[in-house]
C-alpha cells in the first residue's frame, strides 16, 4: 500500500474554506468547494457544446452554465457522500469526508443537497425548453452512478456519461435538436476524456478499493493502465476531430486540436501509475486541457459562423 503521505485526502481545510466557521466549513467541504477542479471538469463540456454549435457570443448562457456546474457538482458530491458514507470511512483518502466522519449528519446533508439543487433549478430555467429537457435527462444517470462501483469494475464508464452531459445541453441550447451528428462525435469524445482522467484519479485508491471490494477502471485495466489511458485519450481526440470536421470540413481546422492532443500525450507518457501524487497532478491538469479544447471549439464555431 502507498504511504499515507503520498495520498492527498479528500477533505482539507484550505483557502477561503478554511476561514469559515466549523459547520459552514463542513458543508463547503461536503460540496467540494475547496476543490474547484471538479466543477471545471463538469463545466468545460458545456462550453464546448455552446462554442462548437456556433454560440461564440452566448456568454450569458456560458456563465449560467458555469454557475450550474458549481452547484450541481456540489450536489452530486453531497449525494455521492450520502450513499457512500460506509465505503468512504474505509478508504484512507476519503475517511475524513464530512458525512463519513460524522461531522455532518445525513439529515443535514440531504437539506444541503436540496439547497444546491434549488440553485441548479434557477439555472435550468434560464435555458431554452429543449436544453431543459436534455438537462433533466441526466437525473437518472446521476442517481445511479454511486452504485456502479458496487456492481461493475468499470464505474468510470458510467461517470463518462454523467459528467460530460453538459456537452449536449450546451449544443442544444444553441441549435435545438438540429444538426446532431457533430454533437454525437463531441459527446463520444467527452466520454472517453472523462473515463481517461478518472482512471488516472482512481490510481490513488487502487489498494483500498481492492480491499473494500469495489470496482474501478484503475483496477480493471491491471498492468495496462497506461495503455488504457492512451487509448481513451486517443479516442477522445479522434472523436473530437470528427466533430470539428462535421462543423468545418477543412483539414486546417483540425490543427486546433493539436494543443490538447499534446497535453493528453504529456499526461499519459509521464504518468507514474505507482505514485498517487503523479496521478493527482495529471488529473488536475485536465482543467488546462479543458481550456485548450474550449479555445479549439471557439475557433471552429466562430469560423463556422463567418
Amino acid at each position: 500500500m502507498e504511504p499515507a503521505a503520498s495520498i492527498v485526502p479528500d477533505s482539507e481545510h484550505k483557502g477561503l474554506v478554511a476561514l469559515l466557521p466549523p459547520f459552514p466549513r463542513d458543508l463547503a467541504l461536503l460540496a467540494r468547494f475547496d476543490r474547484p477542479i471538479g466543477w471545471w471538469l463538469l463545466f468545460w463540456p458545456c462550453a464546448w457544446g455552446v462554442f462548437l454549435a456556433g454560440g461564440t457570443n452566448r456568454w450569458g448562457s456560458v456563465l449560467w452554465m458555469l454557475l450550474g456546474a458549481v452547484a450541481m457538482r456540489g450536489a452530486g458530491c453531497v449525494y455521492n457522500d450520502i450513499v457512500d458514507a460506509d465505503l468512504d470511512a474505509r478508504v484512507a483518502r476519503t475517511a475524513m469526508r464530512p458525512v463519513a466522519s460524522g461531522a455532518v449528519s445525513k439529515k443535514a446533508a440531504w437539506a444541503w443537497l436540496l439547497a444546491l439543487c434549488a440553485v441548479g433549478l434557477v439555472v435550468l430555467l434560464q435555458l431554452r425548453w429543449e436544453a431543459q429537457v436534455v438537462a433533466l435527462g441526466s437525473l437518472g444517470l446521476v442517481a445511479a452512478y454511486p452504485f456502479m462501483k458496487r456492481i461493475t469494475g468499470w464505474p468510470q464508464a458510467w461517470l463518462g456519461l454523467v459528467f460530460t452531459w453538459g456537452a449536449p445541453v450546451g449544443w442544444v441550447e444553441v441549435n435545438g435538436f438540429d444538426q446532431l451528428a457533430p454533437l454525437a462525435a463531441l459527446y463520444a469524445g467527452c466520454w472517453a476524456w472523462c473515463m481517461a482522467y478518472d482512471t488516472i484519479y482512481a490510481l490513488q485508491d487502487r489498494e483500498d478499493d481492492a480491499m473494500v471490494g469495489i470496482g474501478s477502471s484503475a483496477l480493471s485495466f491491471g498492468r495496462h493502465v497506461r495503455a488504457g489511458v492512451i487509448g481513451l485519450y486517443a479516442m477522445a481526440t479522434v472523436c473530437w476531430a470528427g466533430a470539428v470536421w462535421l462543423v468545418r470540413p477543412d483539414p486546417l481546422a483540425l490543427l486546433v486540436l493539436l494543443p490538447v492532443g499534446v497535453q493528453f500525450a504529456w499526461q499519459a507518457f509521464t504518468l507514474d501509475t505507482a505514485d498517487g501524487g503523479s496521478a493527482l497532478a495529471r488529473f488536475r491538469s485536465n482543467r488546462f486541457a479543458g481550456a485548450l479544447m474550449a479555445a479549439a471549439c471557439f475557433v471552429v464555431g466562430a469560423a463556422g459562423q463567418a
